[in-house]
């Protein structure tokens, strides 16, 4: 298949990254444990699991789309930076 049809969304959470593909009208998903220090190696990690159960490949995928709720987590916990002011 290279219809270019199939849209996948990534949320990068405080404990797993969650995945959503959309495929011929079906509705997939998994999650990967997140890699805080390098959330990226999530990313892949769950996007070739998520292409191997379906059985799809880079070339078919239309779009990705990404969130986080890592920055947003990490100001509610005050666990950023501190501030030099």
């Amino acid at each position: 298949m290279n219809d270019k049809n199939i849209r996948i969304g990534v949320d990068i959470g405080g404990t797993f990254t969650d995945f959503a593909m959309l495929k011929d009208g079906e509705f997939h998903s998994t999650k990967i444990l997140t890699t805080h220090q390098a959330p990226e190696e999530a990313i892949m990690t769950g996007l070739q699991a998520l292409m191997s159960q379906t059985g799809t490949s880079p070339a078919d995928i239309h779009s990705i789309i990404h969130g986080t709720t890592l920055a947003t987590n990490a100001i509610i916990e005050n666990k950023g930076p501190k501030s030099r002011c």
